[in-house]
């Protein structure tokens, strides 16, 4: 297992079905099991599917930026720059397990709204 090829494919897997290609980025990269771990995606690469073609209809203008990956034994993490209608935007850190044959079976994420005002002046990356 490459931590490398795991880093490449995760963000490839990521993008693949964000920008629209749910279906193509579950065959390519995910493997006989799919577990899923946000509340608001059902479970198993159908539910996953079903998510993201839906966000591709509602929102086909959104856009995401990965700002940083980081690999370790067989999990991988994003750290990604959502953008979406109306200048909404969100931080989100999503990770990923990968089996033995080095194909994706686990997901969980936690997403946050990037607030209009700051109490600091820092940046959320």
């Amino acid at each position: 297992m490459s931590l490398e090829k795991n880093k490449q494919n995760a963000i490839e897997f990521y993008r693949m079905a964000y920008l629209g290609n749910p279906k193509l980025a579950i065959e390519k990269y995910v493997g006989n099991e799919y577990i899923q771990h946000n509340p608001d995606v059902a479970d198993g690469t159908q539910g996953f599917i079903d998510y993201f073609e839906r966000m591709q209809k509602e929102y086909p203008e959104k856009s995401i930026d990965f700002v940083r990956c980081i690999a370790e034994g067989n999990l991988v993490s994003l750290h990604t720059h959502q953008s979406w209608p109306n200048d909404d935007h969100y931080v989100t850190m999503d990770f990923f397990r990968f089996d033995d044959t080095g194909k994706i079976c686990e997901h969980w994420d936690a997403i946050q709204q990037i607030p209009k005002k700051s109490a600091n002046p820092n940046t959320m990356y």
